[in-house]
């Protein structure tokens, strides 16, 4: 899909993925949405310069979810979103990173799709390589990681259970979404499931933003090391050798953090 310049459908809705934060990672896509929506229901992380890229006629409506608060419940939702749509505007769904990657995308999708609404997807950087590259940690590298995992720490009814068997392994790289408030259990089973508790790990606070901090350290220490900073979410976890074949980027402004013994 380029149709950028025209991207308005009465009547329809589009799903469109924000990036991490840094407005300079929005698709072309994704701006000229917002440009263009009638409605815009958007989560609670998303920047005031994002949305400010948004026609001054449009409206706003919060829809963010925080842990175990969530402002508008997921059904809810997708009847506010089919309502919009059916009033005749164009509704722009706007959602951090990609809607597809941990982001419901699926499931508003389907509703949309079963309530008979036009629905397209938008995708955006996902926070994974969005994070990564802001704090110059590759994901695969031919020395260190084959293969990249992505798995969230948080599911439904407060899941936190994850296969450890399937996901730890030599070689490769993980990747925990929303996993501060659990990292000492995530960091815990890994090590319980054979990870070696000196396995190189990086946690990036509010990655692509201004405030960005990166916290390394390992298996073992990372979780100290994040309570002594009073890390905040969001917060991505990255665990595998390629932490240590960091280099961070020239240019991007990312506080960098560590604990005792840096």
């Amino acid at each position: 899909m380029s149709g950028f310049r025209n991207m308005r459908r009465p009547g329809g809705v589009d799903l469109v993925g924000a990036g991490p934060g840094d407005p300079g990672l929005l698709t072309l896509d994704a701006a000229a949405a917002l440009e263009q929506a009638d409605v815009i229901l958007h989560d609670r992380l998303i920047p005031e310069a994002i949305l400010a890229l948004a026609s001054p006629t449009a409206e706003r409506l919060y829809v963010g979810k925080a842990r175990a608060n969530h402002s508008v419940r997921q059904e809810a939702l997708n009847e506010l979103l089919t309502q919009r749509a059916r009033e005749g505007h164009y509704v722009v769904r706007l959602k951090g990173g990609d809607p597809l990657v941990f982001g419901r995308g699926g499931e508003e999708a389907a509703a949309l799709a079963a309530a008979g609404i036009p629905v397209r997807i938008i995708p955006g950087i996902t926070a994974a390589g969005g994070c990564a590259a802001y704090a110059g940690i590759p994901l695969t590298h031919r020395d260190h990681a084959y293969r990249c995992q992505f798995v969230t720490a948080h599911r439904r009814a407060e899941e936190t259970g994850l296969d450890w068997d399937a996901l730890v392994g030599p070689h490769q790289t993980l990747v925990v979404y929303m996993g501060l408030h659990t990292l000492a259990e995530v960091c815990g089973e890994m090590v319980a499931a054979g990870t070696a508790a000196t396995t190189p790990a990086a946690l990036v606070e509010h990655g692509t933003r201004p405030q960005q901090r990166v916290v390394t350290g390992t298996l073992d220490d990372l979780p100290q090391r994040a309570r002594a900073l009073a890390l905040e979410s969001p917060c991505l976890l990255i665990v595998g050798d390629v932490v240590e074949a960091r280099t961070p980027p020239a240019g991007i402004p990312a506080e960098e953090a560590h604990g005792a013994g840096d």
